[in-house]
């Protein structure tokens, strides 16, 4: 059976949802999300010329660098720094500036950064925000509201979801930190939103794919049984549409302007 949760939601109920972009002035585009108590900070810069060693010239590469609030990066940053890149690589549209590098950073906490060079000296002056759980969906949000602001052309738009499994196998999303170490597994979800696209102007508007109706990246942690994988999915994608409009409300004021920011 379920029940309501230590912060008195019902299973089924998202933290207070916020998003600002255009946070950092001298990023092309930045945005902040935060989902209750966890926020984070995305800030994009690019597309800057020439793509590193082993990438695709032909193409447009996407760089992801996550910054920890203390210390060095661990493992568990390396693999969100991967899960990123990939995810980011699957909605844009990578033939419209090859050979360029587009540069993501991330970093979970009220920070300014500033860069001194065209690539990575960064100085960040911190007010560091408590991780509450589902960090990983909160920066894949940050990061789709931050190429927006950049005026990155996509395919679509990407919205991200955390649904952890119970001992008592009951899904609930979007859980506390509390939440995630008391869970048994939990997945991360992240859904495609092709009803917002961000294409330069003038540009032939890409068709859409097979994966736009289903899931660009899934991430589980723990063991949980396909039934209960099935539902977490059940739950991610119904309220992938809530994030979706959330998403879509913010990107509107901007929308008009967009265009001109790539290039």
């Amino acid at each position: 059976m379920e029940k309501d949760r230590p912060d008195g939601r019902s299973p089924n109920q998202l933290r207070p949802l916020a998003c600002s972009r255009s946070v950092l002035h001298r990023a092309h585009g930045s945005a902040t999300w935060a989902q209750g108590e966890t926020k984070v900070l995305a800030a994009v810069y690019g597309p800057k010329a020439g793509t590193k060693k082993n990438e695709n010239p032909e193409k447009a590469s996407i760089e992801v660098i996550w910054k920890p609030n203390t210390g060095h990066i661990g493992q568990v940053e390396k693999e969100y720094e991967m899960i990123l890149k990939r995810t980011l690589e699957s909605i844009c549209i990578r033939t419209i500036y090859p050979n360029t590098t587009t540069s993501v950073i991330v970093q979970a906490s009220l920070a300014l950064p500033w860069v001194h060079s065209s690539f990575s000296l960064w100085v960040f002056r911190s007010h560091v925000v408590h991780d509450d759980g589902a960090l990983l969906p909160c920066a894949i949000n940050a990061a789709c509201a931050a190429l927006v602001d950049a005026g990155i052309p996509l395919k679509h738009l990407a919205v991200a979801i955390c649904c952890s499994v119970t001992d008592s196998s009951c899904i609930i999303l979007d859980p506390t930190k509390h939440e995630e170490e008391k869970s048994k597994a939990f997945a991360y979800l992240v859904f495609p939103n092709a009803t917002v696209s961000v294409l330069p102007e003038g540009s032939v508007q890409v068709g859409s794919e097979p994966m736009a109706h289903g899931i660009i990246t899934s991430v589980t942690q723990g063991a949980m049984s396909v039934d209960d994988y099935l539902h977490c999915l059940e739950r991610g994608r119904a309220t992938s549409l809530r994030l979706s409009e959330f998403l879509r409300k913010n990107m509107e004021p901007k929308s008009t302007s967009e265009a001109s920011k790539a290039g």
